[in-house]
């Protein structure tokens, strides 16, 4: 039982470890600051004067475009954003958050897709439609902007882009926009329509220290999620190791259906969801300009959703039309929305399913918000999270301490047990369970509190990957609790308090703990698992340290208060005295008089 034990506990910390080196991490990407970039080859016209689908871009990078000098912009604006069209296009430039800042301390706000390949929802690669067609502004208003083109004199374009109200499905919300392109045919002849791709946005790093862990774009087909990351396109690989590296692939085709798609990073994300399922998605990644403090490239991703558009009958006229979401990743706000948009979150990606995130992570965000919501402070919200996550998994951790300290008062018979029985492994075994049932000891009990906490754990972890909430929110010493609490640098390397005082919690935890067995490899692993735990959460989230902290903290307590108490609920110990279980006094018992089997 014991080496079972200490198989389970080395799992539990090779997936603890795996989390953290192959969890939704991709490579930092490794080509220099100067690569070259390509553009878009040219189209050739279709039958009937449609325009052809265009092969896809050849170039490893998809290029940076900005607004022609003599563009238009107009704003619809609300508490919460500022999304800014371009006439050229008829899309959506870029969109501001205000409640998000781009720096700490600064007051300008954060910016999604202002350095990008197309606006967003604008046509990718659709001469006559795409970023380089100028629209007529329609109309304006505070809530709603339309544009108008016509395509080679025979199709009608028009584009309406408007903020959401209660009135929309899932009650609308202040990120959320509704989008409309209605195509109408002005001629007396049927006019097939080619296949179209709207831009979903550009997805950048957040800052120089951001290596891209959390940037990828998300794709829901309405029955599970596929994240891909800038990894899938960059080449190498491990075959690299071997002289057989992959080359960077130019663009990355992912069949439908799409329900919606998403482009994201740590925090923010632009994810559209049509009301057709799309027929596929288009992924590229693209150069951006170096952090001024820092020399590593700067790789983002862009990616657009792809549809078949029916033919057009004479005067008739279709509609592509759905839901632009572009702000944070709040999991409370994307969890009400019908088509499972939550899922950018990753709740359940990879590792994460099997500690069951998917359920325990929307429950620690849900917490932590109603604690936010009373103390006001995201720092008070996280401790008071854990103590509520400690309160209710408190039965389950009493009694495993209770067997667990059972168990060790149970070695020195165990190892007569195992000498008396050493040629019978059979007997060996039948007394062993003999003895655990007469002091009602669960032979797992042990591996209980490690199983209750590592859900708890990976679920907090995978919670944290992109809490927009906690973004630039100080408690204590720390200045951002989505970040590391760095406090000062020795010879270069940071100096984080907060996994230091984990490491700390989680040593006197280990000494108070009463250690059931004397296995030498368990031993082992007890010893080293603060380590592993510092090394684990050093240069994440000081908030996952905060965590890791109050949870051992409370379980010191626990077990000062579990080592002082007798424990009257073993039934051989009630028996020597002359007492059952219940106190009351048993008939033919010699007091003193050590029971093993009833």
């Amino acid at each position: 039982m014991d080496k079972k034990n200490t198989i389970i506990g080395v799992v539990l910390l090779i997936a603890a470890f795996a989390i953290f080196m192959f969890g939704p991490h991709s490579a930092p990407p490794t080509q220099p600051a100067n690569s070259q970039v390509a553009t878009a080859p040219a189209t050739t016209p279709a039958p009937n004067g449609s325009t052809a689908a265009p092969p896809a871009p050849a170039g490893e990078f998809a290029p940076i475009n900005h607004d022609a000098a003599s563009a238009t912009v107009t704003t619809l604006d609300n508490d919460y954003i500022q999304a800014r069209l371009t006439n050229f296009g008829g899309a959506i430039r870029d969109v501001a958050f205000k409640q998000y800042p781009a720096i700490q301390g600064k007051p300008q706000p954060y910016v999604f897709n202002h350095l990008h390949e197309d606006p967003i929802l604008a046509f990718a690669n659709y001469p006559g439609l795409d970023r380089n067609t100028r629209y007529d502004l329609v109309s304006a208003t505070p809530t709603e902007v339309v544009y108008r083109t016509v395509l080679d004199g025979k199709i009608e374009v028009t584009r309406r882009y408007r903020l959401t109200n209660p009135k929309d499905p899932d009650g609308g919300d202040p990120y959320r926009l509704r989008s409309e392109t209605t195509f109408r045919n002005l001629t007396t002849t049927a006019i097939p329509l080619p296949q179209a791709a709207l831009s979903i946005g550009t997805a950048t790093l957040v800052n120089s220290l951001d290596r891209g862990f959390y940037l990828n774009v998300a794709l829901y087909d309405g029955k599970g999620f596929d994240y891909v990351d800038r990894g899938a396109l960059q080449g190498g690989g491990i075959a690299s190791l071997f002289g057989a590296s992959r080359p960077p692939i130019p663009v990355l085709d992912k069949p439908g259906p799409i329900v919606w798609a998403a482009v994201k990073n740590q925090f923010f994300a632009s994810i559209f969801a049509p009301d057709k399922p799309a027929v596929g998605a288009v992924i590229r990644r693209i150069e951006l300009p170096a952090f001024a403090d820092s020399n590593e490239p700067n790789i983002g991703l862009t990616g657009a959703e792809r549809f078949d558009l029916p033919s057009l009958a004479p005067k008739g006229e279709t509609t592509l039309g759905g839901y632009l979401y572009v702000g944070p990743k709040e999991y409370k706000r994307l969890a009400k929305f019908s088509k499972n948009e939550d899922g950018v979150m990753q709740y359940t990606r990879g590792i994460y399913r099997y500690f069951l995130s998917g359920y325990v992570a929307p429950l620690e965000n849900t917490l932590m918000n109603l604690a936010h919501r009373w103390s006001g402070n995201w720092g008070v919200a996280v401790v008071l999270m854990t103590l509520m996550l400690k309160t209710i998994s408190l039965p389950f951790t009493l009694a495993a301490s209770r067997s667990a300290r059972r168990m060790a008062k149970l070695q020195p018979e165990l190892k007569v047990i195992r000498e008396k029985y050493k040629d019978n492994p059979q007997k060996q075994q039948s007394a062993t369970m003999e003895l655990f049932k007469a002091h009602k000891v669960n032979p797992v009990g042990g591996c209980i509190p490690i199983l209750i906490t590592m859900p708890l754990f990976f679920g907090f972890y995978a919670m944290l990957a992109g809490a927009a909430e906690l973004r630039f929110q100080g408690f204590l010493w720390a200045a951002d609790l989505s970040a590391p609490d760095t406090v000062g640098h020795i010879f270069g390397f940071p100096i984080n308090i907060m996994p230091l005082l984990m490491g700390v919690t989680t040593l006197v935890q280990m000494q108070l703990t009463p250690t059931p067995s004397v296995d030498n490899a368990q031993a082992t692993m007890m010893k080293i698992m603060p380590v592993v735990f510092i090394a684990f959460c050093y240069n994440y989230s000081c908030a996952l340290a905060i965590y890791m902290t109050i949870n051992g903290l409370f379980t010191i307590g626990q077990q000062l208060v579990i080592n002082r108490m007798r424990d009257t609920g073993d039934p051989a110990d009630a028996a020597a005295a002359g007492k059952g279980p219940g106190g009351k006094p048993m008939k033919n018992v010699t007091p003193g008089k050590k029971v093993l089997k009833r």
